[in-house]
């Protein structure tokens, strides 16, 4: 029985799964377990399908509005028996039976989220609900990846995840994060009232291959300005930390959490710490030495330090980053290369 933080198993249904289909216990049927991916055209669910398609038993099916995502993401896997993509909008219902539900449709970029900020909350609270409902109805497990702006501008360094975070619920980034924060409180009322069974992760910035190139943050921004030879243009005033995470260490954290015996929210992030000038000036080395480093105005509602304290994942999960920023960054860059064509030798 599932039980809250204090203890309390009062409001707490528990009822068995609804029996799965009678295929389940054909000979002839192959999958364990079929599994929704919601953004799973993005860059974090394209990598997470690409992990979980690598397992025989498993059926995969996306749906994406390709708001953000792109079917390019998942071009190995278009026609594979065992795939399926679904174009859809999870802030309509969705009607389809599966076992395991990773909730991560959602602008995750300020550039998109700002672009269209009642799209962004209608997506996290909308289709948060679309989701658990579906989960509810078919008896799945869902995990949400919420985020660390939950934390808003921290006053507490490291963030733990008991930390209720010092969030401004009107300020021009609260449709992702007031409504990730509304998305966390949904999954556990549901868990409460209904019996579902939950998982949260508290993703923290994330890197690597199949970013958007022009999205706005900060490792994408850096590594494409210096391909193309223009200023990195760091905002002021350069001092501001942030922790960056491999997307193969993301994607494994994701599944342990999913796997795992643990509702969360479990903070999932590479505790590693560096300043945008210190990261401005790692990019120049690895990829121009010639290029610029330029000072620009912030935008509101900056955090100056964010730095995830993942006790919690290693302790519950066994989970812990492997790839240094050293390592991940010339994945992310020959990547960026081939998409912008720009060839090894012109910056070299």
């Amino acid at each position: 029985m599932a039980e809250s933080a204090n203890g309390d198993h009062q409001h707490t249904i528990t009822r068995p799964p609804p029996t799965p289909s009678p295929l389940r216990f054909s000979k002839f049927f192959q999958a364990n377990l079929r599994i929704l991916v919601t953004g799973g055209a993005g860059f974090i669910g394209s990598h997470l399908v690409d992990k979980l398609m690598e397992n025989e038993k498993h059926e995969v099916i996306v749906v994406d509005n390709y708001f953000t995502g792109s079917k390019d993401n998942l071009k190995r896997w278009i026609g594979h028996p065992r795939f399926e993509l679904i174009r859809h909008d999870v802030t309509e219902p969705l009607l389809v039976e599966v076992d395991r539900i990773y909730h991560l449709a959602c602008p995750a970029s300020p550039i998109f989220y700002k672009y269209n900020p009642v799209k962004t909350i209608k997506t996290n609270v909308i289709g948060t609900l679309n989701m658990l409902g579906l989960a509810k109805r078919v008896g799945a497990r869902i995990l949400l990846t919420s985020t660390s702006e939950v934390y808003g501008d921290p006053l507490e360094h490291p963030q733990k995840e008991e930390y209720w975070g010092n969030v401004n619920p009107i300020g021009v980034r609260s449709c992702y994060d007031e409504g990730k924060r509304v998305a966390e409180t949904l999954m556990f009322d549901y868990h409460r009232q209904h019996g579902i069974e939950i998982r949260i992760a508290r993703i923290f910035n994330t890197y690597g291959p199949r970013m958007n190139i022009d999205d706005g943050r900060v490792v994408s921004n850096f590594i494409a300005q210096a391909l193309r030879g223009e200023h990195l243009t760091v905002q002021a005033p350069g001092t501001q930390t942030r922790s960056f995470c491999y997307v193969s260490d993301m994607v494994d954290g994701l599944i342990h959490l999913m796997e795992g015996d643990h509702t969360g929210p479990i903070n999932i992030g590479n505790p590693g710490e560096f300043t945008m000038m210190e990261l401005a000036e790692t990019v120049k080395e690895l990829i121009d030495p010639t290029v610029e480093v330029m000072i620009v105005e912030n935008t509101p509602d900056d955090p100056r330090q964010r730095k995830p304290d993942i006790t919690k994942a290693k302790e519950l999960l066994g989970w812990e980053p492997k790839v240094t920023l050293r390592e991940g960054l010339p994945l992310m860059e020959e990547d960026f290369r081939q998409r912008l064509g720009v060839p090894k030798s012109q910056n070299n």
